[in-house]
């Protein structure tokens, strides 16, 4: 079980130095205990305290990341059962599958489908992660060939999934540098396939079909100098991964079992209903998918699900504030402020172009809350609004100076005014009555 900061407390040395940062160390104490701070900023430590400390203070499951560049991404490092505890905050690799026997056309497409698409939702981009190489061949130069299509096509973390460690060797010659996943490690083979990841410094998939037997593969490897590891439950269905990845996670997070401290891989095309797979991967615990190349609607409901599954529950999803424009808005086109809640922006933006009509949209910054919140606790303002107006650049943009601003923010319109030198309108309380409003109101 983790300690509490008191029981860390007392093993640490109490000595007044500058890493600690407090006389007492009770600080430092209480950040190891949080995991935010390192054992190792502590020069006063003997060897037994830091073997204690680092098993109950490191995280849970080992934190890994995958590919290099702007287009990696790391998985691991969790910390609850529930989002609602805490959060979730590594959201899982969804990795498109090739096969060694398509064509290179197929597998450039693809390959460039996953580096291209893009799902806007909620002012984020959302993308898949990569590309799984399946040596279904079972031959070295076809599985080589298809890595080198892939590698030419975009730079993007890889899965190199293939029983032949020959194969594999193969294909690492040619992306082993790009810190790509190697599938998988078993009883029977994992001292080959520590080898290979250790030979590139790959991350290493390891498959077993029990829990004890992924903790002894873990163990095993481990001493075999590779601990970037994921692992694969060898689920037959999809209630045997819910099962196993729920207690993998249980037992790691409370340091029950640390050897089953690791992300958990998911093959998805193993089951006759993808989509449900991926969908119980994001929910349960998966931090690397493979899928099929997906359907534009299985797509967007696997991106917009992970979105939903990784964004923290408590915090409200934020747009970024500044100057928006809906259609081609000219010189006399309104200015309509309201605040950087996104539920608000996205159902007023949506209202605005119905309604057909070119204008600006002014976000101010409210921390995420909505207008009537942020009124009502403070903080939508006159100075808010003032700053920016300035900040956004607005006042060269039309040649009026009139501001619409949001039915419930109508108390502030005095002060508003005051505050800016613009004259303030008063919209409707109902985003949905901004069209109408508009057309009635509105002149420049």
């Amino acid at each position: 079980m983790p300690l509490k900061a008191l029981d860390i407390y007392k093993l640490l040395p109490r000595k007044n130095c500058k890493e600690c940062g407090d006389p007492t160390c009770l600080t430092f104490a209480m950040k190891l205990a949080a995991g935010k701070a390192d054992i190792e900023l502590c020069p006063y430590l003997d060897e037994n305290a830091k073997s204690v400390l680092g098993a109950t203070t490191r995280p849970p499951i080992k934190l890994v990341k995958l590919g290099v560049g702007e287009r990696s991404f790391a998985v691991g490092e969790e910390f609850v059962l529930y989002r609602h505890d805490k959060t979730f905050y590594h959201p899982p690799g969804i990795m498109f599958r090739v096969l060694d026997t398509q064509s290179e056309e197929e597998i450039v497409a693809v390959t460039a489908r996953v580096h291209d698409e893009t799902l806007t939702r909620v002012g984020a981009d959302l993308k898949f992660n990569g590309t799984a190489i399946v040596n279904t061949s079972g031959t070295v130069e076809a599985y080589a060939k298809a890595v080198a299509a892939v590698e030419k096509t975009a730079g993007l973390p890889e899965v190199l999934v293939s029983d032949n460690p020959a194969a594999l060797a193969a294909a690492l010659v040619l992306c082993g540098s790009y810190h790509p996943l190697i599938c998988a490690a078993t009883p029977e083979n994992y001292k080959q396939m520590c080898a290979l990841a250790k030979q590139h410094g790959c991350r290493l998939v390891v498959k077993a079909p029990t829990l004890d037997g992924l903790a002894q593969l873990n163990r095993d490897c481990a001493a075999e100098g590779v601990t970037n590891i994921l692992m694969d439950l060898a689920p037959q269905t999809l209630g045997d991964f819910l099962y196993r990845s729920t207690e993998i996670r249980q037992l790691a997070i409370t340091r029950t079992v640390p050897d089953l401290g690791y992300p958990v891989y998911l093959d998805a095309t193993a089951f006759d209903d993808e989509d449900a797979a991926i969908a119980l991967g994001i929910v349960k615990y998966a931090s690397v998918i493979v899928t099929s190349p997906l359907s534009p609607a299985s797509a967007k409901a696997a991106l917009t699900l992970r979105q939903n599954i990784y964004t923290d529950p408590q915090k409200p999803i934020q747009m970024n504030p500044g100057l928006y424009r809906v259609g081609t808005p000219g010189k006399d086109a309104p200015v309509l402020m309201t605040v950087n809640f996104s539920l608000t922006y996205f159902t007023l933006q949506g209202y605005l172009e119905s309604s057909r009509i070119p204008c600006f949209m002014l976000i101010v910054d409210t921390e995420g809350l909505s207008v009537l919140t942020s009124v009502a606790a403070g903080k939508l303002n006159e100075t808010l609004v003032r700053d920016a107006i300035k900040k956004s650049g607005v006042e060269n943009e039309v040649t009026h100076r009139k501001l619409i601003i949001p039915g419930y923010a109508a108390p502030l319109s005095g002060r508003i005014e005051e505050a800016t030198g613009w004259k303030v309108l008063v919209g409707p309380r109902d985003a949905a009555e901004i069209g109408e409003y508009l057309i009635q109101e509105w002149k420049p």
